[in-house]
């Protein structure tokens, strides 16, 4: 019998156990920028839902409150310019999950083909195998031929490169999967947080022509509302997927506990704290940047999203450890795959002092 694990690759981030170490020795202490966590305060109005809603003995629903699928409805309307029933739209544990089991849910399984972007999340990947589907990496639909694909992620704006994709471009996507009869699949869960441009949801009517058929948006509220540490995630489109996916969800007992979901519609239902956040991302951002440019850095695509995309022309892994000298710990490109063997990701997500410390650090090295 063959294990699950074995499928599966190294976990990535085991391999930056040494540069960590090393970063960690500085005598100021590290500035971590190796992950996405988010480190600012839960908005109040968020905290005083989940404490009010903290007296439920009883099991959640697996479809989510009437009230949280309205509030992300209309959420959706205001954000994603897209008019989408309550009944589709479903509640997840966080994004993760519902990457990790996507493929398994919708029924793929071995003789499926999924096609994930050149630079990817690594999960998506991994939840290609865990269902025992193929997995082909690739940014060009012309390149896949006659193959026979059922799934396509896309993921705009990019985690780990911060590239936004345009609805032309999406909307492309969304014509070849329909002429094979592929789902698409968009991980939007950075798209409120832009800087250089807009990004564009999959479900917009200028992408999807108004149609949901055959697609699917992952949204996240990790990022935009600091909840990474509530796993409170949505997923949205298709009615009879999302249908499909419930009736599984119910057998898994795949529920989204209800104090989170009642700090979900709070959350969703208040633009004002997403816009203090991306400021406060806003700033960093530029700061960083700044310091990483007059470092001897280049930084490629990040229009969007929490990452700068910096490479110094070299192995992505030399430069890992030529900030983890200086005290600054940095993700690998290759991490995403082989296309960032020569870039590292660097994250905006650390409090602004420790932001001005790797300001100041690279500084000493320019």
């Amino acid at each position: 019998m063959t294990r699950l694990a074995d499928r599966l690759p190294d976990f990535p981030w085991d391999r930056l156990a040494a540069a960590k170490a090393l970063a960690e020795q500085h005598p100021d202490g590290i500035v971590d920028l190796s992950v996405g966590t988010p480190v600012d305060p839960v908005p109040l109005s968020v905290r005083t839902a989940l404490a009010d809603a903290a007296d439920s003995p009883g099991y959640p629903l697996t479809a989510g409150t009437t009230a949280l699928r309205q509030a992300a409805s209309a959420w959706a309307l205001r954000t994603l310019r897209a008019s989408v029933d309550p009944e589709s739209i479903l509640p997840t544990i966080g994004s993760k999950e519902l990457v990790a089991l996507l493929p398994t849910l919708l029924g793929l399984g071995p003789g499926d083909t999924v096609v994930i972007p050149e630079l990817a999340y690594p999960t998506y990947d991994v939840g290609a195998k865990v269902a025992g589907c193929d997995v082909v990496v690739s940014d060009s639909t012309h390149a896949l031929g006659p193959q026979r694909v059922s799934m396509v992620w896309v993921n705009s704006p990019s985690n780990p490169t911060g590239r936004v994709l345009p609805a032309e471009h999406l909307a492309k996507v969304v014509a070849w999967a329909r002429e094979r009869d592929a789902i698409v699949v968009s991980d939007e869960c950075y798209l409120e947080l832009a800087w250089e441009t807009t990004p564009v949801s999959i479900l917009d009517e200028r992408v999807c022509g108004g149609s949901f058929d055959n697609l699917l948006a992952v949204h996240s509220l990790s990022k935009r509302s600091n909840l990474a540490g509530y796993r409170a995630g949505l997923v949205l489109g298709d009615p009879a997927l999302v249908r499909s996916m419930l009736e599984a969800r119910k057998h898994l007992g795949l529920m989204v506990p209800a104090p989170v979901q009642a700090a979900a519609v709070a959350a969703l239902g208040d633009d004002i704290h997403v816009a203090e956040q991306r400021h406060r991302y806003a700033r960093r951002r530029d700061h960083l940047l700044s310091a990483l440019l007059d470092a001897g850095f280049s930084i490629e695509h990040s229009e969007a999203g929490l990452y700068l995309w910096a490479t110094r022309d070299e192995s992505c892994w030399d430069t890992v450890g030529w900030l983890a000298e200086r005290g600054i710990l940095a993700a690998p490109g290759e991490f995403y795959g082989v296309a960032g063997a020569r870039h590292v990701r660097v994250a905006l997500t650390a409090t602004d002092e420790r932001i001005a410390t790797a300001v100041r650090r690279l500084a000493r090295a320019a």
